[in-house]
């Protein structure tokens, strides 16, 4: 990316604007990997105004750059079976989602956006998103990104779901990008899905993102290992997202017997139920080195002083895990969709973690993980792509300017 091109915007009378969607509707993942994009692009272009629109109010940053604005809207969450359904108001769901779609389009004529980047789902939660498309395309101002992560499911349910919602259509009508914020050789998500042409034109991979970046963007960083009031030791982490069907690992872990000087601190999320978060202080009360922490905003804080971590397997969680390198044990989601699972076994098979079936956890089979020493060293791990936060820069001009990507891009076509 030269200087020049940025200069292009840089120098406008209008700033450069950026919006970015995410539908938000099991955990954070989504809403902290816009907010990263986000972050980002602000350091890299200082003059742009930049739009979070997000399905969650959860999670909202306190050290935001003064480019960088949320609008949330009415919640949505997923049910066991993977069905949507409001999250709060009592409402019915087409309802909800005509409210959330004229919100959206609203937001978006006024912002005339030179960019939008949509997270994961073509068309937005319930096609939401399809008035939205129709009329920035119309415009013919707006570059439209999809961004997808790794791994979305088992090929045979990824080929009907996208069939059952038109969204190949969608990306070929709408869309002049694809990104695919991983790397293909743990998931060659073109090659796994069978996309047709059209689509595959589209995709380049990006990279994966190195979460340690995180970090330089608190304003404050928190101490909250001191605050703890921990003895000294090692540190065992326990992750669970938003910890909205993180409550069974969790109560493994708080009843698993910890090494010698090891302490261990479970992290639950926002959206574990009290009465689940109840029963874990019941387990830590007798026990001086356990610790249980409802929510921080940059989970990251805790994850660079581990030892080893114990976790789900959700994509910004295992990003973590990798950026910073630490010993894992993922216990992925397998329902309502096998994407964690999928996506922890090919890293397995490449070296970076170790990966337990939800079917075979209990306080045991992680007790005797957290004793086990490993004997593989690290650099024997297989290479995996993690620059992908320095690369968007360069994906963002490619897509504004409709010139190549550098010849370091790996894309489909």
């Amino acid at each position: 990316m030269t200087s020049h091109a940025w200069s292009q915007f840089s120098q406008r009378s209008v700033p450069l604007r950026i919006a970015l969607y995410s539908h938000d509707t099991m955990g954070l993942g989504h809403k902290r990997r816009n907010l990263l994009i986000a972050q980002t692009l602000a350091q890299s272009l200082p003059q742009a105004s930049i739009l979070l629109i997000s399905g969650m109010e959860e999670g909202h940053s306190t050290s935001l750059p003064p480019n960088i604005d949320y609008l949330s809207l009415p919640a949505l969450h997923k049910d066991g079976e993977g069905q949507y359904q409001p999250r709060r108001l009592e409402m019915p769901l087409q309802a909800l989602i005509a409210m959330r779609s004229q919100v959206i389009q609203a937001a978006l004529k006024a912002f005339a956006p030179d960019l939008l980047i949509v997270d994961n789902v073509p068309r937005g939660a319930v096609r939401e998103l399809n008035p939205t498309l129709e009329y920035l395309r119309s415009q013919g101002q707006t570059r439209m990104v999809l961004g997808l992560r790794d791994v979305l499911d088992e090929p045979r349910i990824v080929q009907r779901e996208w069939q059952r919602a038109s969204n190949e259509e969608a990306i070929a009508r709408y869309y002049d990008a694809v990104w695919v914020y991983g790397d293909p050789a743990v998931f060659d998500l073109t090659q796994e899905y069978r996309f047709s042409r059209t689509v595959a034109n589209k995709i380049c991979y990006v990279g994966y993102f190195d979460q340690r970046q995180r970090l330089q963007y608190l304003a404050s960083p928190e101490t909250v290992i001191n605050d703890l009031g921990l003895p000294g030791g090692k540190l065992a982490l326990c992750l669970v997202g938003g910890g909205q069907d993180g409550a069974a690992l969790a109560q493994h872990f708080a009843q698993a017997t910890f090494p010698p000087d090891t302490n261990g601190v479970i992290l639950t999320g926002p959206f574990m139920s009290a009465s689940d978060r109840q029963l874990l202080q019941t387990y830590a009360a007798p026990h001086p080195r356990l610790r249980i922490v409802e929510y921080l905003e940059e989970p990251t804080q805790l994850l660079q002083q581990a030892d080893s971590v114990v976790s789900m397997g959700g994509y910004n969680t295992t990003c973590e895990l990798l950026s910073f390198g630490k010993r894992s044990l993922i216990v992925p989601r397998v329902k309502p969709r096998l994407e964690q699972w999928i996506r922890a076994k090919r890293l397995q098979d490449l070296g970076w973690i170790d990966v337990l079936h939800p079917d075979h956890l209990s306080p045991t089979a992680l007790t005797n993980w957290l004793a086990h020493q490993p004997t593989t060293p690290a650099t024997s791990r297989s290479p995996i792509d993690l620059n992908g936060l320095n690369r968007l820069p360069e994906f963002v001009m490619a897509v504004l300017t409709q010139s190549a990507l550098p010849a370091s891009a790996y894309c489909a076509s």
